[in-house]
């Protein structure tokens, strides 16, 4: 048997954990890992090396991926150089024939929505896969959750207990912006974990009217100072806030921020409001994995061998109520999961008082 696994999209704390378990699994049972470097790129220009125990010593707790990853380099829309200019071209016949010269038997893709669809498709051309789902963002239908998300969680959650102590103390709105484009999981969960005043996140519009009717019902009971979280894709009156003049693609998503930076201006100018905003930014995808994180990449990481030597093909691993299970590649859709804007979580951070910004108290 001969496996071969890359990891494709943005970092995400637990990526080595399944790179380890991969590996130590897989050598158990004698066989051969091929590990590429940076995505589909290392599959497209045979950037690999074969993997050994020795390769995955100590990476448990690390963050990152000894691999490298990119979301730049789709196989069906890769950049190529042709008389000094940058084109694209669809290169995904190489990546088959690349698999079948190394006699993979199957290629093991960690990533998210954009890595399962470019799996799909390579599925499709011959090119057996199985998936692991991860993402931040814990906003894929095929899994209950994706690692990463639970340490995401614990580092904005630290940066609200931090955020907390500061506002207090100078009497101002404070505006924590999370990742999140399509989906609030990150600011909803960290949210109610840090005890904020008002969480905003795509699913759920909202306008400054709604913020600062919360901030003044504080004011009256005596809080001077009030915690605000907001997602980088949340819509204020319906709209998002890019960064630049920018159009989405399916192959070049639109660049989202600024959302925290507009929230605080507009306090500023309607409510009078002295108000500072941090970006968490970048610093969610780093770190060592919370133990959480570790133990679900480790799960996910030795299914996909055990599926591989079960003969199971074009799969995904995923969590359903705290069991492994294996879901045929072909059902994944890029149909994002979201937060359910009436279900049980955001009731529960309407009935602790939160707001949303939709006027809702």
């Amino acid at each position: 048997m001969k496996l071969g696994i890359l990891c494709g999209g943005g970092d995400c704390p637990g990526l080595n954990a399944v790179i380890r378990a991969v590996v130590k699994t897989a050598c158990k049972q004698k066989a051969e890992v091929i590990g590429f470097y940076d995505g589909y790129k290392g599959l497209i220009e045979m950037h690999c090396t074969v993997m050994s125990p020795n390769n995955v010593r100590g990476i448990l707790p690390k963050g990152g991926t000894i691999l490298g990853t990119t979301n730049r380099d789709n196989p069906f829309h890769y950049p190529v150089e042709k008389d000094g200019e940058t084109v694209y071209e669809d290169v995904s016949d190489k990546v088959i024939a690349n698999g079948k010269k190394l006699g993979l038997d199957c290629l093991i893709v960690v990533g998210g929505d954009g890595s399962m669809a470019i799996s799909y498709e390579l599925a499709e051309k011959g090119l057996p896969v199985i998936g692991v789902p991860k993402t931040i963002d814990n906003d894929l239908p095929i899994t209950d959750r994706t690692f990463g998300f639970e340490t995401a969680v614990n580092t904005a959650t630290d940066a609200i207990d931090k955020l907390h102590t500061t506002a207090e103390s100078h009497h101002r709105a404070m505006i924590l912006e999370v990742m999140g484009r399509d989906a609030g999981f990150i600011a909803l969960y960290a949210g109610i974990a840090g005890g904020a005043d008002v969480i905003l996140i795509p699913e759920i519009s909202f306008n400054v009217r709604g913020i600062l009717k919360k901030i003044e019902s504080r004011k009256k009971r005596g809080r001077a100072f009030s915690i605000i979280v907001v997602a980088e894709g949340a819509k204020i009156n319906g709209e998002k806030v890019v960064s630049g003049e920018n159009v989405g693609n399916l192959y070049n998503p639109e660049k989202l921020g600024g959302i925290g930076n507009v929230v605080a201006a507009l306090l500023k100018e309607e409510g009078g409001l002295e108000t500072r905003c941090i970006v968490l930014g970048h610093l969610q995808r780093g770190g060592s994995p919370a133990p959480f994180d570790r133990i679900l990449s480790s799960r996910y990481g030795v299914a996909a061998v055990r599926a591989a030597f079960d003969g199971r093909r074009n799969v995904i691993v995923c969590l359903k109520n705290d069991h492994i299970e294996l879901v045929p590649i072909g059902e994944f859709a890029r149909v994002l999961k979201k937060v359910d804007p009436c279900g049980e979580l955001v009731q529960t951070a309407r009935d602790l008082g939160i707001s949303f910004g939709d006027d809702v108290l």
